[in-house]
């Protein structure tokens, strides 16, 4: 799907790289229904009447300021308008997607709009993402820029945790029970299994990834985050912003409020029900202070053997960097070390590719080094500087010249000798040796063999950095893990037609505020006409005396419903209140 599918004139949605469009889907805006329009409808107002006292102050207002319409679910093209003025975009996906892809969308400054709309049954809280999660919890909030710039930094330190294929596992067990829990008629025998298998899949985790915990603690801020004092905080978490169920009861005393710290972290979270605690920053700066908190213990920080032991565990694609900026993606499976514990030389597995500053160099991409790559690292004896800044005068010195044979010994021990091919340098900083007819050993350990054809030797003094995918993703073709199953469009069926058609009518009667009736009768002038409209005045007072009754028995005999009866009750008084009406008509001014 093109960039233009989506906007084009948001600068964000143009700069994304080809690897993440392949989870951008279109709105399909016709199929929102009625009964859809409805219930963004009633969230929005209950919003506007609930989280105006609760909601950081932050949150009510940029929800008069972006323009987000109360009256019905916005288009995707809408939202690029609001967030481009924030500097920030949207793109439309199919549920969750990966922990990865999310966070480098955020990175990006574009945000990713589930499209789905809860079902009606689910108004108070969904347990899958969906247009109002994303559109009326995330994008209110993000106009505040040091909290965007707190979003946009949490996606570039994700972008690089290293995560496992347990934690994707993991993920499409919760996707599956997410999308299996929002149909209106799932089987609940299959509920119950997927439940049982994301609570098997959580058990067999095993030490957590970056990615596992970095995701709790978005879980914790972004999501159901608290804000300002432990007995009086307020809520900034889309996921409560966009759950009238559950902004009404994370405030309650039951619900435990903790101060919020880097232990957050060792809290998992179950996505797919109301949370026990809660946890409370002091302000949005607080926020980046933890974040960075827990960078700098990341493999892409750390580097050296921590990281690529990190890489080789998660057994996914990575890539380490050396100190000379040369940067190697593939998937790592053995790392050798010297005595002091330090790594000298490292191994990869299957295709491989070398790239600098997340370039791919030329020639260097996985079909040169499709059965993997191996290399050394470190400093070379008898030179007292770090390899990478050798300039080609001191490389000449020592009797490395292209087209000669010359020998290499490290400090590890780890000797290269063969034929000098070329010698490849980037911004000053030596990278790459190419050598022919090439051993490499340490010991009697054969590293490799002349019968493999040209080795070509990284050059750095050590590992810099460690990082989730690949450096050049597009060049490297890396295909993201993107989930087979989707979400499912249920059909309307003869019943849920009539009630579509229904709320349809009740949608018609509000925005003309007369009756089909009236049109169809026509205009007649004298008493006549003031005899018609006070049969209209009669049976509009009829039908609402006759809608109360009704609600009121519904709630009396059905607890799940009790709430959201008295919720409506509340927001037709609030509706006359003039407060409302003044929020109202600055909203409908800038749509």
């Amino acid at each position: 799907m093109s960039i233009q599918s989506f906007s084009r004139t948001n600068r964000a949605v143009q700069s994304l790289p080809k690897h993440l469009l392949q989870f951008a889907v279109d709105q399909r805006y016709e199929e929102y229904t009625s009964v859809d329009h409805a219930v963004w409808r009633f969230i929005m107002r209950q919003n506007i009447f609930f989280l105006k006292e609760y909601a950081h102050k932050v949150y009510f207002q940029g929800l008069l300021d972006t323009g987000i319409s109360f009256e019905r679910i916005p288009r995707i093209e809408e939202m690029n308008d609001i967030l481009g003025r924030i500097d920030w975009g949207a793109v439309a996906v199919d549920g969750f997607i990966p922990p990865a892809a999310f966070m480098e969308f955020q990175a990006y400054k574009v945000l990713v709009i589930a499209c789905d709309m809860r079902q009606i049954h689910h108004i108070e809280y969904t347990p899958a993402p969906d247009i109002v999660h994303e559109a009326a919890g995330h994008a209110p909030i993000i106009v505040d820029r040091e909290y965007s710039n707190y979003l946009q930094r949490f996606g570039e330190v994700g972008a690089k945790a290293m995560q496992s294929r347990r934690d994707f596992e993991l993920y499409q067990a919760i996707r599956h029970l997410s999308i299996l829990k929002e149909l209106p008629n799932s089987d609940p025998k299959e509920v119950e299994e997927a439940t049982r298998e994301v609570e098997r899949r959580q058990e067999n985790l095993g030490e957590p990834s970056e990615m596992a915990l970095l995701s709790r603690l978005h879980w914790w801020t972004v999501e159901y985050g608290l804000i300002g004092t432990l007995d009086k905080p307020k809520i900034y978490g889309a996921g409560l912003l966009s759950s009238i169920g559950e902004s009404v009861s994370c405030l309650e005393a039951n619900v435990k409020k903790i101060p919020y710290s880097i232990d957050a972290q060792n809290t998992p979270f179950d996505i797919t029900t109301r949370q026990p605690q809660l946890f409370v920053c002091r302000d949005f700066n607080h926020l980046r202070d933890v974040l960075e908190e827990f960078a700098s213990t990341m493999a892409y920080r750390v580097g050296g053997l921590e990281g690529i032991s990190k890489a080789i565990e998660c057994n996914n694609i990575a890539t380490c960097e050396y100190s000379s900026g040369l940067q190697v993606s593939g998937v790592f499976c053995e790392v050798l070390t010297d005595e002091n514990k330090q790594p000298i030389y490292f191994k990869s597995k299957g295709p491989t590719a070398l790239a600098f500053r997340n370039k791919e160099l030329t020639g260097h991409g996985k079909d040169r080094h499709a059965e993997g790559f191996g290399a050394p690292i470190g400093r070379w004896r008898n030179v007292h500087a770090a390899p990478e800044n050798l300039s080609s005068d001191q490389l000449h010195s020592i009797g490395i010249v292209e087209g000669r044979k010359a020998t290499i010994e490290f400090e590890s021990g780890v000797i290269v000798s063969g034929s000098v091919e070329k010698i490849v340098r980037q911004d000053d900083k030596l990278l790459l040796i190419t050598f022919s007819n090439c051993t490499v050993k340490r010991g009697d350990q054969v590293l490799f063999d002349p019968s493999w054809g040209e080795f070509d030797m990284a050059v750095g003094e050590k590992i810099s950095s460690v990082f989730n995918g690949a450096a050049d993703k597009d060049a490297f073709l890396e295909v993201a893990l993107v989930p087979k199953e989707r979400t499912i469009k249920v059909p309307s069926d003869a019943k849920r037609k009539k009630l579509e058609s229904l709320y349809q009518q009740v949608h018609d009667i509000r925005e003309t505020r007369i009756y089909q009736e009236a049109h169809q009768e026509g205009r007649q002038e004298g008493r006549q006409e003031g005899r018609q409209e006070g049969r209209q005045e009669g049976r509009q007072e009829g039908l609402q005396e006759g809608v109360a009754k009704f609600l009121k028995q519904v709630a009396s005999t059905n607890k799940d419903k009790q709430t959201l009866v008295d919720w409506g009750f509340r927001l037709v008084e609030y509706h006359k209140m003039p407060e409302y009406r003044a929020i109202h008509e600055r909203a409908s001014a800038t749509h």
